[in-house]
């Protein structure tokens, strides 16, 4: 990701996922990738959690779920947590770069995005 050049932000859990998204201004997190399987609290419960906080960019955000899970009935716990999509790894990186663009400028296409920001296809 820093690659593309996003700004990157780590958390170690989904407590630490959740305290840093509490402690952000809002808006500052353009989307979140949410490892399903963390310790303390799992990417499940940190997504509920998020969803519930009484701040209008907490129910926007777009949260993705990554986990080595791929089932039908993963992907389904996933979206019923409030998660937008749903990624298996190992991971396809042009997939996520794909969903990640879909969710987060809203299912436009990568051409009508280059031309709004004047920025190439590789953006």
């Amino acid at each position: 990701l820093d690659m593309v050049g996003a700004t990157v932000d780590v958390a170690a859990n989904g407590r630490e996922a959740l305290e840093k998204f509490t402690a952000s201004a809002p808006g500052t997190y353009a989307c979140v990738l949410m490892d399903v399987q963390m310790p303390e609290m799992d990417g499940h419960a940190a997504t509920r959690a998020i969803r519930a906080l009484e701040r209008e960019d907490a129910r926007a955000v777009p949260i993705i779920a990554m986990t080595a899970n791929a089932f039908d009935e993963d992907v389904t716990a996933a979206l019923a947590a409030g998660m937008d999509g749903h990624l298996a790894k190992p991971l396809d990186v042009q997939t996520m770069y794909r969903l990640m663009d879909e969710k987060i400028h809203g299912g436009r296409d990568e051409q009508a995005h280059a031309a709004e920001t004047g920025a190439g296809p590789e953006a």
